[in-house]
Order: structure tokens, then C-alpha cells, then sequence
């Protein structure tokens, strides 16, 4: 039964996503605020189809922390799961992701339209540059700028590995930073079928402007990475992986 419904659900979630990108393509001519609905759309469809197919409800801790204006976002990455719900609880979510998922058929085209941050991985000092010089246009727009520190996605309980990327955005936006804890790869596994549960994301109190790199690195992974733990800690799950 519970192979069956990860794949009634994963068939919902690309249909689903193929019969919106397609039928509402209008959007891609249209503004940003058209686009936008567009992908908020689908990701709500999707978590929809992710209730009541899979089994798994998402809820959302720290309201108080949610972010409705302009903001910096530091979620940790565990899975295609953090894409769908950051997009459906913040207003206007823009990720830096790796410029190859902006090729993808139908989620692409629309990254495209919506202005998210490709980055280049091959391009190193430049695309850190581009990133920067990107983050700082879409936050004058109002938008909320989502990053993974981790860079991928990292398997549920894995020793973190913050890259540089989020110091540079949080240094040179010179704005507070949200992290974000999730146990969604408990959830949404990268293999295997999807268990019923409750899948969280926990907005954490936001760390304040202005601090120098390394507490700041410090400080963030201490946060991200012990709340992670907590809800990892709460499904059964290891808090940690052994080194290999």
C-alpha cells in the first residue's frame, strides 16, 4: 500500500506540474506577479496531492519568524520537498539554485520568468559575484532570498557542510538571516517509498545583521543544524551519520 501511494503521488506531482506549466503558459507573457501565482499554484496542488495521496501533512513552526517582506532565508536542503512548501508559505520566494534545474522542462521556464538565481557552479569568484549582485536586485523588489547553505541536498543526517555562499549573500545584503529547519527527508526520501507522517519546517529566530563571517557561520549551522536534529530526533531518526 505504501509503494502504491508514493507512486499514485509522484505521477499526481508530475502531471500536475506538466498540465499547470502547460495550460497557464499564458503566464510566461504575462508579469511577474502572474508567473508567480502560477508556480504558488502548482506548489499547493502538489502539497495537496501530497496530503491526502501520500499520507504526509507539512506543517509550518515559527510563524512569528516567517518572513513577508524582503529578507535573506537559510533553509537546510533534504530533499525536492523544501522547494514545494518554502514556495507555498512565503509570499514571494526566490532561490539561488544551480543553473542547470532552470533547464528543466515546465519548472524551468518558469524559474526563468520568476527571476530566480542561477548560479553557475563551474564559475566560481564570478558566479559568487553574480549571485551577490543578483540576491541584491531581488531584495529591492521585496523578495524573500532562499538559500541552502549546504549547496544540495543532504541526506537525512548527514554531517553538515555549510559552503561559502550564504556568508557572501549575508555579508553583502547586510539583512538579518532566517534559518530554516526541516526533517523532510524523513518525508520525501530521495529513495524508497514515502512513509505517512507529518513532515516540519521550523522558521527559527532570525540572526541580526552585521556580524563577522565566522560567528556568523557558527551561529547559523548551530541553529539550523540543532533544530534539524530535534525533528530528526523525534521521527527516530540518527541526529548524525558517522563519518565515511
Amino acid at each position: 500500500m505504501k509503494s502504491l501511494r508514493t507512486f499514485l503521488f509522484v505521477v499526481w506531482f508530475y502531471l500536475s506540474m506538466a498540465v499547470i506549466a502547460v495550460g497557464l503558459s499564458p503566464a510566461l507573457v504575462m508579469g511577474h506577479r502572474q508567473a508567480m501565482g502560477v508556480v504558488r499554484l502548482w506548489a499547493k496542488v502538489a502539497l495537496w496531492g501530497y496530503r491526502w495521496i501520500a499520507g504526509v501533512k507539512v506543517q509550518t513552526l515559527g510563524a512569528e519568524h516567517v518572513p513577508t517582506g524582503p529578507a535573506l532565508v537559510a533553509s537546510k536542503h533534504q530533499g525536492l520537498l523544501d522547494f514545494v512548501a518554502l514556495i507555498a508559505v512565503l509570499p514571494d520566494p526566490c532561490f539561488v539554485l544551480k543553473k542547470e534545474l532552470t533547464r528543466m522542462p515546465f519548472l524551468g521556464w518558469f524559474g526563468v520568468k520568476t527571476r530566480m538565481i542561477a548560479v553557475d557552479r563551474d564559475g566560481h569568484a564570478k558566479a559568487l559575484k553574480d549571485m551577490v549582485r543578483s540576491a541584491r536586485d531581488r531584495l529591492a523588489e521585496g523578495r524573500q532570498i532562499i538559500i541552502f547553505p549546504e549547496g544540495t541536498r543532504a541526506e537525512v543526517g548527514a554531517v553538515p557542510d555549510y559552503k561559502p555562499g550564504i556568508a557572501a549573500l549575508y555579508r553583502e545584503l547586510e539583512v538579518p538571516c532566517v534559518p530554516v529547519a526541516t526533517d523532510s527527508g524523513v518525508w520525501w526520501p530521495a529513495k524508497g517509498s514515502i512513509p505517512q507522517g507529518v513532515a516540519t519546517f521550523e522558521f527559527l529566530e532570525p540572526i541580526p545583521a552585521g556580524l563577522k563571517r565566522a560567528p556568523f557561520m557558527v551561529d547559523l549551522e548551530l541553529r539550523i543544524e540543532t533544530a534539524s536534529n530535534a525533528l530528526l530526533e523525534q521521527n527516530g531518526q540518527p541526529a548524525r551519520l558517522d563519518r565515511a
